[in-house]
């Protein structure tokens, strides 16, 4: 399986953005997929996951602002991302669990044995 993200850019406080993220050979039933991100100096941290089963958690930082969701013709996961502010400027990264996972460990980057490259996201 491989994870290529896209649509990072710059914006202004206020903006919105979607990212998505293509899965390539992707065959797995049972699976979580997660959007991590990682700020200059700072630890990856979870942003928002999409299990198997349509459940969906978000960060407290990104709730009501971010939305997860997947189109499985595509084999694409989305991130869509409103009311940006400064602090969301990242790296953000698709990850993919394999297997599943509990809750409580959908935002553990160790959980993940998938991830793409990353795209860059700016606000300011």
């Amino acid at each position: 399986v491989q994870l290529v993200e896209s649509g990072g850019g710059s914006v202004q406080t206020g903006g919105s953005l979607t990212l998505s993220c293509v899965a390539s050979g992707f065959r797995e039933r049972h699976y979580c997929l997660g959007w991590f991100r990682q700020a200059p100096g700072k630890e990856r941290e979870g942003v928002a996951a999409l299990d198997s089963d349509g459940g969906r958690s978000y960060a407290v930082s990104v709730k009501g602002r971010f939305t997860i969701s997947k189109d499985d013709d595509k084999n694409t996961v989305y991130l869509q991302m409103n009311s940006l502010k400064p602090e969301d400027t990242a790296i953000y990264y698709c990850a993919l669990a394999a297997s599943p996972i509990r809750v409580s460990d959908e935002f553990r980057p160790s959980a993940y044995n998938v991830w793409g490259r990353g795209t860059q996201v700016t606000v300011s």
